[in-house]
């Protein structure tokens, strides 16, 4: 029994064991803890499964009521730029450059000088076209002088032949008077020839009168149509003038309206000739439009006054209103228009340009002519009912 307790250990040494390990190591590292075994991934997902599902359903839900609330009814194309009535100035006349007067991307007025050209010799044709316009009209003013003396000297012939008249009439009776004394044998023959005589230069002096009052009242119808012909010569002296005035006003070239002038070609002292482009005006950013070419396929619900949504690739979304509808495909007003009935046939596409006018109101700083704008055309017939997709289905819920 003795012998079997002195054969077992001692347990204390075993426990000091430890002990002296760990006061031997300043720094013990933990025991590490026992391994948790993690939920596999699997089951989560099957978890998530039904929540996911809802989330698709809500959102394939309101996915589709915005389509068919509103976007079956918008109409878009990338295929539109902004445009302008641009005014391109030409030379109505020949002549030299004298003055520019305006820079370019310069902001001008209406009426505003640009460019003025030498006018020497164009006030000098003005200067002749006044001349001939005041030899005109002095000349009409001769012409009725001139009838005015016909129209005296008419009453003056009148006026001879009421004289002569009655010195005919004393002629004849103091020739008959003498007769008659001759034939008694009172008179004697000497007075009857000279009284016949008398006589006969009366009735001369009758038929001169008459002759003078003829070739005066003749002289009137002439006067009268020349005065005419002074009349027509001075309206074209002074359509001349007017003309000359016009050509010396076009000398100088003005801004037709109040805008910017860019593409500047003249340049000082270089002469040029009628119809040459000079320079350019832009109309401000108020007055431009943009043109939107949609496709055949889309112009079914397409009317004027709808709203449209204008997104610019240079920056900024603007809101505008369809203004008109062209009569016929770009394509028809090009240059060579395509003719279907020659050759293979491809059925291609057409586009029909569509005018938008842009709301007043808006920045617009930013526009320019030709730059490239995205057009969305809202063709529903409630044009301010709600275009987000919590509005539409909101909408869709309360039955509108």
């Amino acid at each position: 029994m003795n012998a079997r307790t002195s054969t077992q250990p001692d347990p204390e040494p075993r426990s000091s064991a430890p002990q002296a390990k760990a006061a031997a190591d300043p720094h013990p590292v933990p025991e590490a803890a026992p391994a948790v075994t993690a939920p596999p991934r699997r089951s989560r997902f099957r978890r998530a499964l039904p929540l996911l599902g809802l989330l698709a359903l809500a959102g394939g839900a309101l996915g589709g009521t915005w389509y068919w609330q509103v976007g079956r009814f918008m109409q878009s194309t990338d295929n539109a730029y902004v445009g302008g009535d641009i005014a391109v100035l030409s030379s109505r006349i020949e002549g030299d450059v004298a003055r520019i007067l305006v820079g370019d991307n310069q902001p001008v007025e209406a009426g505003q000088p640009l460019i003025e050209l030498d006018h020497r010799d164009w006030q000098a044709r003005r200067d002749q076209a006044a001349a001939a316009l005041a030899e005109a009209e002095a000349n009409i003013g001769t012409l009725a002088a001139q009838r005015a003396q016909a129209v005296a000297q008419v009453a003056a012939a009148e006026s001879q032949i009421a004289q002569a008249e009655a010195d005919r009439v004393f002629a004849v009776t103091d020739a008959g008077r003498a007769g008659t004394l001759a034939s008694s044998g009172f008179g004697t023959r000497e007075a009857v020839d000279r009284t016949t005589a008398a006589r006969r230069r009366a009735e001369a002096s009758v038929a001169v009168a008459q002759a003078g009052l003829e070739s005066a009242r003749g002289a009137v119808p002439v006067l009268d149509a020349q005065a005419k012909s002074a009349v027509a010569r001075r309206d074209a002296a002074r359509a001349a003038l007017a003309l000359a005035d016009s050509n010396l006003d076009h000398a100088t070239i003005r801004a037709p309206f109040a805008g910017i002038a860019g593409n500047r070609a003249a340049q000082l002292g270089q002469h040029v000739r009628a119809g040459q482009n000079l320079i350019a005006v832009s109309p401000p950013a108020e007055r431009l439009y943009v043109t939107a070419n949609f496709k055949e396929t889309q112009l079914r619900r397409l009317r004027e006054g709808q709203p449209v949504e204008l997104s610019v690739d240079a920056g900024g979304t603007l809101h505008g209103t369809v203004q008109s509808l062209a009569p016929a495909t770009g394509a028809q007003f090009s240059l060579l228009p395509p003719e279907n009935a020659t050759g293979n046939f491809t059925k291609i596409v057409q586009r029909v340009p569509v005018r938008i006018a842009v709301e007043p109101g808006q920045p617009v700083g930013n526009l320019r002519p030709g730059l490239s704008v995205e057009a969305e055309v809202d063709t529903r017939d409630d044009p301010h009912a709600p275009r987000g997709l919590l509005g539409a289905a909101a909408a869709m819920i309360r039955g509108h």
